[in-house]
């Protein structure tokens, strides 16, 4: 049995690549409708060895999708996510729109599959910040086996989880400085092309970003409330690939040993940690894979039961599309959709 299935954003980088994996992983697809503003009505776009022609999503009748994949912003989420709802067709979303309601489950399926029952509320699933995605992946069996009492994260992201135009604008940078064009800035607060940014999405009174609460409010949500986080959201000149510093404190004794072998059977995760030059795994070495990656596992010796590790991941993939894809594979094999 087939399903329809409808992306929302089609065009964009992340539905792009959500159209990708729904065809590599042999998603059960009877139809398929790539949706867009009306600006890219009539475009064509690639899904497996098909091309198809994206529709217009303010005249879509979402009573002919079974299941939609939105990743258009939050603002097209709110208004489209419960017409399509409402209409019987369940919608898992990508943006931020949807992820702190109490009655819509924000689910990781490695770490949260249970959660997906939650679906029947309100026929709608949140897609967790990519920065959370990868680092939940990474913690949830050592929080299993040590419980977890305190994160302090510092996130290294790239320009990608802004969009094509971030992506255009190191690119332009980087080549403005060796060519020695003036330098034009329009997407990033500061230069981008040679430099780091501590500061992604807004600020709120705290003095934290929009985004360091994302990922603060997220882990409560989905591994465990009582978990203390702190974090520091910094915007990277690389292209593809999001790559985290955690500290972690637990409640029981651990050791480096015993949690890269727990990290090196979970779900979703693969152990680079060789502790020599090039024994470990960068944001370039991760484009393109569906792994989120561990390395730099080691000991921290200033406080009781900590442990330090370096993550990983294609924040376009596991950080995006991939888990989007994986919750739908997710309402499939649990007979929801």
């Amino acid at each position: 049995m087939g399903y329809k299935v409808a992306v929302v954003g089609a065009t964009g980088n992340v539905g792009r690549e959500m159209l990708a994996i729904l065809a590599e992983r042999e998603f059960p697809v009877d139809e398929i409708f790539a949706l867009a503003s009306s600006r890219s009505q009539g475009r064509e776009i690639s899904f497996g060895d098909k091309t198809i022609k994206c529709q217009n999503l303010e005249n879509f009748d979402p009573s002919k999708a079974d299941l939609a994949l939105f990743s258009a912003g939050g603002s097209i989420s709110e208004k489209f996510g419960p017409r399509f709802a409402a209409a019987g067709c369940i919608v898992i979303d990508n943006s931020s729109h949807f992820r702190y309601h109490s009655d819509i489950p924000l689910i990781i399926p490695e770490v949260n599959a249970d959660a997906v029952v939650g679906v029947k509320n309100r026929n709608i699933i949140a897609n967790p910040n990519c920065s959370t995605m990868q680092m939940l992946v990474a913690l949830k069996p050592l929080h299993d086996a040590f419980t977890i009492k305190r994160l302090v994260v510092s996130t290294y992201q790239s320009v990608s989880g802004g969009g094509t135009a971030a992506m255009d604008e190191l690119f332009n940078q980087t080549r403005g400085i060796f060519v020695n064009d003036a330098m034009e800035q329009e997407i990033f607060t500061k230069q981008i092309a040679f430099n780091v940014i501590p500061h992604i999405d807004v600020f709120m009174e705290d003095g934290y970003t929009k985004e360091e609460w994302k990922l603060m409010a997220e882990t409560k949500k989905i591994l465990d409330p009582k978990i203390k986080v702190t974090a520091t959201a910094v915007r990277v000149p690389v292209f593809i690939g999001h790559s985290e510093a955690i500290n972690i404190e637990f409640e029981k004794p651990v050791t480096a040993e015993a949690a890269r072998e727990l990290m090196r059977v979970a779900p979703g995760l693969l152990v680079v940690d060789k502790r020599d030059d090039g024994g470990y795994v960068t944001p370039v070495e991760a484009v393109g894979e569906d792994a989120t990656y561990v390395s730099r596992i080691r000991e921290d010796a200033t406080v009781e039961n900590g442990l330090n590790i370096w993550v990983v991941s294609d924040n376009l993939r596991k950080g995006a599309a991939l888990n989007t894809v994986q919750i739908a594979e997710l309402l499939v094999n649990r007979n929801l959709l």
